[in-house]
């Protein structure tokens, strides 16, 4: 509970307590006033059972003290409880207690059913009213507050609600854009074999790979991670999508695709948003890779004989700093190599003991299934880091495979 609501009960504890006070007859609303504000009461006084729920609807009041016999009805209190009726039916009403003076044990059980705490007999003894109002006045702020905490840990839970339903809508939408924009056919290349695959999470983060056919020998492969999660993840990666499709051509070299991609990104997004990417076109006749790591992680190049190669050679990540070039790197193929690209959710995937999958593992996995197919062997990654990490993805896990064939 906050300090502030915590002030707030303690006021209401300690101000001086609130009374109406109903009776038809003057001499006992005067006695009555006596004596109460001599004891800090604050007191409003009323005759008739219409000016009661008046007073009643105007202003919040500790406890209502009201005589049961008025002058239209003094032989059943049938006024009194017709106004008691009418107290049940308003929001939070204050303890009442009945003042009559020809109580019966009907009349007592009645008026307990329709809301009474105690009663008070006339004549009065000063003491008993005194202790009874005292009573009655704590144990009603009592249940008052606890009422009050009551609606307000609902309102709580029910904002709570809200906000989870809005989230899990933003989740399916954010997904939604995700899975439009992800490429659903892989094109080929003959000589070489691609696979891709996505691995969602429940948090959607801002995973993209694309392919693109430049030429007729030449493709552009492209994997990167938006920071962030969400919607607005979702929705940088498709101005991304949309920025690199709109720049690849065959002779547009990667270094300088990054570049722009950069300058793009850093004049139309937040400060606190950035992109890890990486570029690369495949020349298939060449059978080489001309690429720019962006800040990503270093995709594998897994030969045939076992030995391995990162791909590092780029710069910084995209969007953060203005004007930024980019270093461009290379690697020659060779028939049964198996280049793997990937995003942080695959190794970063943690098990029980919130220790990462790692990329020591990955390369494991890639070495001892290397002459796999890429289907098969993004499979086999996949199928490794879900039992790793007891199948709960922290984050969205993307791999992009190509095989070079013989």
């Amino acid at each position: 509970m906050s300090s502030a609501t915590l002030e707030i009960l303690f006021d209401r504890k300690t101000m001086q307590p609130r009374i109406l006070i109903a009776d038809d007859q003057q001499d006992v609303l005067d006695a009555l006033r006596l004596l109460l504000k001599g004891h800090g009461y604050s007191i409003e006084t009323v005759n008739s059972p219409a000016d009661l729920l008046a007073a009643v609807a105007r202003q919040e009041f500790d406890i209502l003290l009201i005589d049961l016999n008025y002058a239209r009805d003094t032989t059943s209190g049938r006024e009194g409880l017709d106004v008691l009726s009418r107290l049940k039916e308003i929001e939070d009403p204050p303890p009442v207690v009945a003042m009559t003076g020809w109580a019966t044990v009907g009349l007592a059980v009645e008026a307990m059913q329709y809301g009474v705490s105690d009663f008070v007999e006339k004549p009065w003894t000063n003491s008993r009213l005194l202790e009874i109002l005292s009573k009655q006045i704590s144990l009603g702020r009592d249940r008052r507050e606890s009422r009050r905490r009551e609606a307000a840990e609902a309102r709580a839970r029910k904002e709570a609600l809200l906000h989870q339903q809005e989230q899990e809508r933003e989740i399916a939408e954010a997904k939604a854009i995700q899975e439009k924009l992800l490429p659903r056919d892989i094109p080929q290349m003959p000589g070489y074999e691609i696979a891709s695959v996505w691995q969602s999470a429940r948090v959607v983060g801002g995973d993209y790979f694309d392919i693109l056919p430049l030429e007729e020998k030449t493709f552009g492969l492209c994997i990167a991670d938006v920071a962030g999660k969400g919607m607005p993840a979702a929705l940088l990666m498709s101005n991304l999508q949309a920025a690199v499709r709109g720049l690849a051509t065959a002779s547009l070299a990667p270094h300088l695709l990054c570049s722009r991609l950069n300058s793009l990104i850093y004049r139309n997004t937040a400060s606190d948003r950035f992109i890890t990417f990486f570029y690369a076109q495949l020349d298939g006749a060449a059978r080489r890779l001309d690429y720019v790591n962006a800040g990503h992680n270093a995709p594998f190049v897994v030969r045939a004989d076992g030995s391995h190669e990162r791909l590092r050679e780029g710069g910084a990540v995209l969007g953060v700093f203005d004007g930024k070039t980019y270093e461009q790197g290379s690697v020659q193929l060779s028939a049964g190599d198996r280049v793997v690209l990937f995003t942080d959710g695959i190794t970063e995937a943690c098990n029980a003991a919130d220790e990462e999958f790692g990329e020591a593992r990955l390369l494991g996995v890639l070495k001892d299934h290397r002459a796999l197919s890429p289907a098969e062997l993004q499979s086999k990654i996949l199928a490794m880091v879900a039992e790793f990490s007891g199948d709960h993805w922290q984050d969205d896990a993307t791999l992009l495979v190509l095989a070079v064939g013989s």
